[in-house]
C-alpha cells in the first residue's frame, strides 16, 4: 500500500502516526508528494490534490485522514484507536477536527498567499476561532478527558498543535493544553513524524 503525504500536513501526520502505532512501517510505503502546483503529477493519483491519500493493494483510493485512520486500524488486531462510543467522545473528536480545520485555513491564508492577497477578515475570524478552541481544549485537558487510551480526538488535536511552525501562539494562555500536547508529543510515533523545520 502507498500513503501519499506532504510532510508538513497535520492531516497526513495523523495517518503517519497511526502507521507507526500499528507497526505497519513495512506494510505501507509513505510517499511525500508535491501539491499546490498546476501540473503536479500527484493529481493523476488523487484528482482532489488533498493529502493524505491511501492507495490499497487493490488500487482503491482512500482520502481524508479520519477515514484512512479508521481503515488502517481495522486492517489488523489489536485496534489501537479507542472507539468514539458515546456522545462526549464523538463531540471531542468533532471539536478537535474543527480546530484543525480552522488552523489549516488560517495557515494557508498566511503561508500560501502573498500579503496583498491575504484576507484580513479570514485571518481575524480563524485566529478568534483558534483562540476559543484552545481555551475549550484547555478546560477539557484540565478535566482529564484527554488522558484515556489513544482516540481520534487525541490524534487530531495532537497533530493540530504539536510543533506548529506558524504564528498562532496558543501556549501562554492554555497551560493545561500545552502540558497535554507536550506529553502527547513524547510518543515515539509523534517524535518520528515531526514536520520539517
Amino acid at each position: 500500500m502507498q500513503l501519499y503525504v506532504t510532510l508538513s500536513s497535520p492531516y497526513a501526520r495523523m495517518a503517519r502516526v497511526l502507521i507507526i502505532e500499528k507497526g505497519f512501517e513495512e506494510r505501507i510505503a509513505v510517499t511525500p508528494v508535491k501539491t499546490r502546483a498546476p501540473d503536479a503529477p500527484y493529481y493523476a493519483i488523487n484528482p482532489s490534490g488533498r493529502v493524505p491519500s491511501l492507495v490499497t493493494d487493490k488500487g482503491e483510493l482512500f482520502e481524508e485522514s479520519a477515514l484512512i485512520c479508521a481503515y488502517l486500524d481495522a486492517l489488523a488486531d489489536p485496534l489501537v484507536l479507542a472507539p468514539a462510543t458515546g456522545w462526549p467522545a464523538r463531540r471531542r473528536e468533532a471539536q478537535a477536527r474543527s480546530m484543525l480545520d480552522g488552523l489549516s485555513v488560517w495557515g494557508r491564508e498566511l503561508s500560501y498567499r502573498s500579503t496583498s492577497e491575504q484576507s484580513p477578515t479570514i485571518v481575524a475570524h480563524e485566529t478568534a476561532r483558534a483562540r476559543r478552541m484552545a481555551a475549550l481544549f484547555d478546560t477539557i485537558a484540565a478535566s482529564g478527558a484527554l488522558d484515556g487510551p489513544l482516540d481520534m480526538a487525541q490524534l487530531t488535536l495532537g497533530c493540530a498543535l504539536h510543533r506548529r511552525q506558524d504564528r498562532f501562539d496558543w501556549r501562554p494562555a492554555n497551560a493545561n493544553l500545552a502540558a497535554w500536547v507536550d506529553k502527547f508529543g513524547e510518543r515515539e510515533s509523534m517524535r518520528r513524524t515531526l514536520p520539517p523545520q
